[in-house]
């Protein structure tokens, strides 16, 4: 019965899913956040920025296939990153012969700005919301990323019902 009821509703869900990834991906969203939080940071940059300083320290291939980027421009860009000053490139930790990047204190006020402003454009996008509902889409959402992690990586596979 569950399967059946899955199948029925997975195209209204992928075609959520492809607004909001369609959203996320606008370059005018992040030039509009970058504003909001008062940077001026190329915005090619910005996501990894961001990914730097919530996963890091983090290797550039790694981060490379977080944003579906080829490593060569993604070394380029991080290099960027670090001339600005907000990210550090070192010998990792695990592995001496990879390169992975950490976040610097001002790269850390960076993505705070970006916080800030992120949560002033999420009053306003959940203003009508209970705190029920948000405090539900908030645990849903890290049960659905949790287990695409699974699923997606093979870590963890779980056997079809």
């Amino acid at each position: 019965m569950q399967n059946t009821h899955i199948l029925q509703a997975m195209p209204q869900l992928h075609r959520s899913l492809i607004d909001i990834a369609s959203a996320l991906n606008r370059p005018e969203n992040d030039a509009a956040m970058l504003d909001k939080a008062g940077l001026s940071l190329e915005r090619a940059l910005f996501p990894l920025l961001v990914l730097v300083e919530r996963l890091g320290p983090i290797g550039v291939v790694d981060l490379a296939g977080r944003v579906g980027r080829d490593h060569t421009t993604v070394s380029r860009q991080v290099a960027r990153l670090e001339e600005l000053g907000l990210v550090l490139r070192r010998a990792g930790q695990a592995d001496r012969r990879v390169r992975e990047a950490v976040i610097t204190p001002q790269g850390k006020a960076a993505t705070d700005a970006v916080d800030a402003a992120r949560g002033r454009m999420a009053l306003a996008l959940f203003r009508d919301w209970s705190p029920g509902e948000f405090d539900e889409l908030v645990r849903l959402m890290r049960k659905f990323a949790d287990g695409m992690g699974e699923v997606i990586d093979g870590v963890g596979r779980r056997p079809a019902d």
